[in-house]
């Protein structure tokens, strides 16, 4: 007898670089727990999320169905569990956010945004080299 296992996989479709989805607030928590570990079951992420917030299980499961309807998380099923993975990367959606946030404030919102988050911000030696460096490039162009 033969023992045969059939894994169907489903990866929804992914956004073009310039449609990116809208992430709320509570689904950046889930993508946070995706990146940081993909392939994951929704247990797995309300296991992790539990710790951090009040939430259902049931909200959370909500949460990674409304992200993979806006594109963002892919899926595979595995018999009858669904693995969940981000279909972006954080990097693709910090500057989603960031475009977003300067179409909303204008153009003229940058310098302020930058100094007020490097005020606020601990930054190390090396992430103010690396600042430094981007903006001595971007000096530049």
């Amino acid at each position: 007898m033969c023992n045969t296992l059939y894994i169907t996989t489903v990866i929804l479709w992914r956004p073009k670089m310039n449609d990116k989805p809208k992430i709320s607030a509570a689904e950046w928590e889930v993508m946070k727990i995706l990146w940081a570990k993909s392939p994951a079951t929704a247990n797995e992420v309300v296991e992790a999320l539990g710790p951090k917030t009040s939430w259902k299980p049931k909200t959370i499961k909500t949460l990674i169905n409304r992200l993979v309807s806006k594109g963002a998380v892919g899926f595979e099923k595995n018999g009858r569990e669904y693995h969940y993975s981000p279909l972006l990367t954080e990097d693709e959606c910090i500057k989603a956010e960031t475009t977003s946030f300067l179409q909303r404030a204008g153009k003229a919102a940058v310098k302020p945004m930058l100094a007020a988050f490097i005020e606020d911000q601990q930054l190390s030696d090396d992430d103010i080299a690396e600042l430094k460096q981007i903006l001595d490039k971007k000096g530049g162009n």
